[in-house]
Parts: structure tokens; sequence; C-alpha cells
């Protein structure tokens, strides 16, 4: 049976997931970049991008575990791209050029139909509107027994762990504080929902989490 993942989601040491202020020059908020500096780094992401180099070790593992047995992915609007409301045409394809890192079917929550967008290297944007439950029946049908990533932001991955979806949760607490913007855990009490904190290693650019569904 499939498993909803999150991974590599990173948060400040304040609790933040996003910075305020999402535009097209800021697509993670203000100062928002700056929590995924431990991640940018790694060989993982460099060769996402066709690069071979970038660093190893344990950042790198928890980095490459993500991509481990993913079937398909799961994304809310605001990580697709900054446009709001309805669509006002399909000129806007993503944040990521005309190959996606992703490689399978994507499920992107909105309130506004859009059609089905096929792009490079095998990924699919599925824009759904009938909420979270359909969005992760039709990602698991698409992921054919293996898992799905839901890949943010943080609205979606709270609605998800407010209604007990999540499987796996891992979190990466960057050394940097925002103050304000989009706080993940708030108002949410994880141990009540049944989550375990099953992994705690820090390294020099970040602390990794692992929070388990029992």
């Amino acid at each position: 049976m499939s498993k909803l993942r999150v991974h590599a989601f990173s948060i400040s040491l304040d609790g933040y997931g996003a910075g305020p202020g999402q535009t097209l020059e800021h697509p993670l908020g203000v100062g928002g970049m700056a929590l995924h500096e431990w991640f940018f780094a790694t060989r993982t992401f460099q060769q996402m991008f066709g690069r071979e180099v970038g660093t190893t070790g344990v950042d790198d593992d928890f980095a490459a575990r993500g991509f481990d047995n993913i079937g398909a992915w799961i994304l809310g609007r605001n990580m697709f791209g900054p446009v709001r409301g309805a669509w006002p045409d399909d000129s806007w394809k993503g944040w990521w050029g005309g190959n996606p890192p992703y490689h399978t079917e994507v499920f992107v929550l909105t309130n506004h139909h859009r059609p089905s967008l096929a792009m490079e290297g095998g990924t699919t944007f599925h824009f759904v509107t009938e909420g979270i439950h359909v969005a992760l029946q039709r990602a698991a049908e698409a992921a054919d027994s293996r898992d799905i990533r839901l890949g943010g932001g943080v609205t979606t991955i709270r609605q998800y762990l407010r209604a007990g979806l999540v499987d796996e949760l891992h979190l990466a607490i960057s050394p940097v504080l925002l103050g304000s913007g989009e706080h993940l855990l708030a108002d949410i009490d994880l141990p009540k929902l049944g989550y375990q904190c099953t992994e705690y290693v820090p390294t020099p650019h970040a602390v990794h989490v692992a929070l388990t569904k029992t």
C-alpha cells in the first residue's frame, strides 16, 4: 500500500516553512530561500539539474531518501507558481523550466480548473479541484503501489497532517530565524494524531527530524 511521505521540508528555528510575501521574485517568501541552503549544496540536488557535483554525507543521504520509491507527487498551488485566482491562461508552466525534476505524475491542488500539462522528462501536472482526499486517491492510482511524496507548501502539508494522512514527515530545521511567514506546526497536536519522533540527526547545516505515524 502506498505511503504518503514528506521529505526535505525545511523550516526555520522559529517554525516557519516559508517567509512572508511570496512573489515571482521571492517564490519561498522573503528570506525563505535560506531555509534550503543545506539542500542546495547536496549531490542529490545538483544531480536534479544534470550536474555531477555536490556534497555527500548525512545531508545528502536525507535528500536522496525523498526520491526512493516515489511514484507520484502532490503539490499545493503555491508550489506550482505565483498565479492567484482563476488561471488567466495556460502560459505559466511551473518554476522549473521545460523539464521539471519530478518525472512522475504530479497532482496540484487548486480551486480553479485547468487542463493537464505534460512536460519533458515524464512529468505531467494534473490540476485537482476536488480537495485533498481526491488528490491522494488519484496520486495513489498513479503511483501503482509505490509511495507518494507530498511536496508542500505549508498550507497543503498542514491540511494532510490534520487529516492524519501523512505517514512519514522529514523536517530539516535550518539555523535561520524568519520571524513571520507560514508556520508549519502551530496548533497541530502531533502526539494526539499519532506521530512519534523516530530520527533526530544534527549536522553543521541542519537538524534532520523524522516523524512517523504509528
